[in-house]
This record gives C-alpha cells, structure tokens and sequence, in this order.
C-alpha cells in the first residue's frame, strides 16, 4: 500500500487550484474539462480537488470545509526553507492568519492559515532529524 493522494472536496475547482497556485508557489498539474477535478505538483503524493456537486450524485455524505466554522479534523502541511516569508506571501495572496510563525521546542517552526475554503493550512520548516 503506498499513499497517492489527498482530495479535499471544494465548492470551485479551478479557483482554489489558482489560489494555491499564489498562495503557496505550487504548480497545477492539471484540471479536468469539466473543471470538476484538479491536481497539484506536490511531489509522489498529490494534493487534489474534487467538486463538492460532484459528490452530490454519489452517497458519500462530507462536513464542508467554510471559512468562519471550526476546522475539519485534519490540516495539510508545507514544508518551506523560510515559514516568515512563505506565511507572508499566503497571508497576501488571500489566506487567513491562523498562528504566525513560531519555534516549537523540538526546533521546527511552524505557521497556520486557512485557505479559501477553510481548511487549516500549516507552513513548517523540515524537521531536522538527529
């Protein structure tokens, strides 16, 4: 077994693949013809999308993701070489201050925002592995 992707389901598409586009200096890899599927270059594992009305004729039942409402019980992490400015940038490009930057005992430091949609959006440096 080996992990592929992570799709979270989203009201558009093609705006929140823009927006992580900017917010984040990621690259699409694509979005389907009918807009209802897009991927990032995040590496072997990808980050996806999926239309929320997409999954209104299947019997898969989700909590939407909203900016304002508690977050789900997940958030997706980046890793930078520098969390300061990368924070910034997202801030700028449209993303919600959630936690600035800050130095965890263990020597990461690490940044929360939320995306477009609400989800929780960590910014960390690597982790340095003794």
């Amino acid at each position: 077994m080996q992990f592929g992707y992570t799709i979270i389901y989203v009201p558009d598409v093609e705006e929140t693949i823009s927006f992580y586009e900017s917010a984040f200096n990621l690259k699409r890899l694509f979005i389907s013809e009918c807009k209802q599927y897009g991927e990032l270059d995040t590496g072997f594992t990808k980050l996806a999308f999926v239309s929320e009305i997409s999954m209104k004729s299947k019997e898969i039942r989700f909590i939407k993701n909203q900016r304002g409402k508690p977050f789900a019980g997940f958030e997706i992490a980046f890793v930078s070489k520098d969390v300061h400015s990368s924070y910034k940038n997202a801030c700028d490009k449209g993303a919600v201050a959630v936690e600035a930057p800050v130095e965890k005992p263990w020597g990461q430091i690490v940044a929360c925002v939320c995306d477009i949609n609400g989800v929780l959006v960590e910014i960390c440096s690597p982790i340095n592995k003794k």
